[in-house]
């Protein structure tokens, strides 16, 4: 669905190149993160992707043909959902995915098909402006797979939201690539990569520095641990141990004063900040 080899973008009168050289490709189907930091390189990836920017170095591979060959075509093969909301506030949900149905030629039943996908069909005349954070976002979703396309591209679709309506997107987002759907997502949030991702890429510098599924990353990068809660005195008390068979351990659940047992690895923000050099 998509390949970039050797993909190098330097903008005007920059030192450095914003992409320096990179490679990666996407299967169909797949739902891949691409992660890092702020000014890593990740949005002038994503710009090249889609078409917007032009002035690259490299090849660049989307749905079987060079991006330079698509025109405009290419919008109706891919589904875009940007971090801010992207509709008429004045509109109703369903005027505005009547608007941009038309864009694409798409009758009616599509807007309906939408808005039932991301769960908006009960608030469908209602105002944009009147939305939760949380409609507006999954608005933003209904608009991006509204023509049906091949290839999704997603920006922080859960930013700003609570767990509850951040676990509603992701769910929204896992029926897309379980209806046959490529998913390109750039986030932060990083329970949101692990959840999802089939495999993850970290971009540091405009360079790729790690590729791989979340899980081989997590173990890759940290050192697994056994922490225990128990009683000591009849006061609350806790020790870790680096593993199951540490003599400490068993000593210490022969006692019977073991309350609570946990197991744990490193996770992906760990990764993010061994792999990409800086906090989230």
């Amino acid at each position: 669905m998509v390949r970039a080899s050797g993909l190098r973008v330097r903008y005007p009168r920059a030192a450095s190149d914003a992409v320096a050289g990179i490679d990666f490709a996407i299967s169909a189907g797949e739902v891949f993160g691409f992660l890092g930091p702020n000014g890593a390189g990740k949005s002038t990836t994503q710009k090249a992707l889609t078409g917007q920017l032009r002035k690259f170095q490299g090849e660049l591979v989307v749905l079987g043909r060079p991006v330079q060959e698509w025109g405009a075509d290419l919008y109706r093969r891919i589904g875009v959902g940007f971090e801010q909301p992207a509709h008429y506030p004045k509109l109703t949900c369903r005027e505005n995915l009547a608007a941009f149905a038309g864009l694409h030629h798409r009758a009616m039943p599509a807007v309906a098909r939408a808005l039932d996908a991301v769960g908006l069909a009960d608030v469908a005349d209602r105002r944009a402006a009147d939305l939760s954070k949380g409609m507006q976002v999954r608005l933003n979703l209904a608009r991006a797979i509204l023509h049906e396309p091949d290839l999704l591209f997603l920006d922080e679709p859960t930013s700003g939201l609570d767990p509850s309506h951040a676990a509603q997107v992701r769910a929204i987002i896992a029926g897309q690539a379980a209806a046959g759907r490529t998913v390109f997502l750039t986030t932060h949030d990083m329970a949101t990569a692990d959840h999802l991702c089939d495999r993850v890429a970290f971009m540091h510098a405009g360079r790729l520095v790690a590729v791989d599924a979340p899980r081989a990353l997590r173990l890759a990068h940290g050192t697994p641990t056994v922490t225990v809660e128990y009683t000591a005195g009849g006061a609350p008390a806790r020790a870790t141990f680096p593993g199951t068979g540490d003599p400490g351990l068993r000593d210490l659940l022969a006692t019977g004063t073991v309350q609570t047992i946990h197991s744990s690895e490193a996770t992906l923000a760990d990764v993010f900040i061994a792999v990409a050099g800086g906090p989230l």
